[in-house]
């Protein structure tokens, strides 16, 4: 047996490459989502539409030039799977790949085409220092890298230490984030479409609180896209 074909085999044994979507088969050499998770990716069409449930559900609060998210998270479906793995199991490739998927399906559709760059909602400082990344920060890199835009990663900065969303009512998730950011760079904004990402839309308290900064700015329009809504 060759020497680099035995020694991929013995790396397949000690870190074996699982799909992220089922926790259960193995992807085709070069891919990292099986054959099964790709088919039924549970992907929506809501760019493709000024009113979907992503706008339904801010509808009223922060006034946007668009707003989308690629996936439907379902308890203990593929896209739940796929974000636990991206937050808590180290898996960066999962919001990357997600995101140049999804780019480039935003980079030709009205009025995502006009975004000129890339905004993340922030971690904290102890949260980013505990997980050793921003998950919302890496699917929009993987927007920009086919969208074609930047990253402004430190447009806002998350100033205070939350307690987790889960289980919070919509009233408690908007006193949770309440003051949470500030904004930074105001200048480098001024006159921009700036796209709004996160990981999981679910009540929206948090896009609306950093919506709001990012309005404030002069001349700034704002789209919003997350990498799944709870369904």
């Amino acid at each position: 047996m060759a020497p680099l074909r035995w020694l991929q085999q013995l790396l397949d044994v000690a870190l074996p490459n699982i799909c992220p979507g089922c926790t259960q088969h193995r992807p085709p050499r070069g891919q990292w989502l099986c054959l099964s998770c790709e088919a039924r990716l549970p992907l929506t069409d809501f760019h493709r539409f000024s009113e979907n449930r992503v706008t339904d559900r801010l509808w009223g609060r922060i006034p946007l030039e668009a707003a989308t998210a690629m996936l439907l998270f379902r308890k203990d479906g593929i896209a739940q799977n796929l974000i636990h793995h991206l937050k808590y199991k180290g898996r960066q490739d999962v919001g990357y790949q997600l995101g140049k998927r999804y780019g480039y399906l935003l980079r030709q559709q009205a009025p995502y085409h006009t975004v000129d760059a890339i905004v993340p909602v922030p971690l904290h400082l102890r949260k980013l220092q505990m997980r050793g990344y921003n998950q919302a920060a890496i699917f929009g890199q993987g927007l920009a890298t086919t969208m074609h835009v930047p990253v402004i990663a430190n447009a806002l900065q998350r100033t205070r230490f939350t307690q987790t969303q889960t289980r919070k009512s919509l009233d408690e998730r908007i006193r949770n984030v309440t003051g949470a950011f500030s904004l930074n760079q105001s200048q480098e904004l001024q006159g921009k479409h700036l796209l709004l990402v996160d990981d999981v839309l679910t009540t929206g308290a948090t896009l609306e609180s950093c919506a709001q900064l990012l309005l404030s700015v002069a001349d700034v329009r704002l789209s919003v896209a997350t990498l799944a809504i709870a369904y």
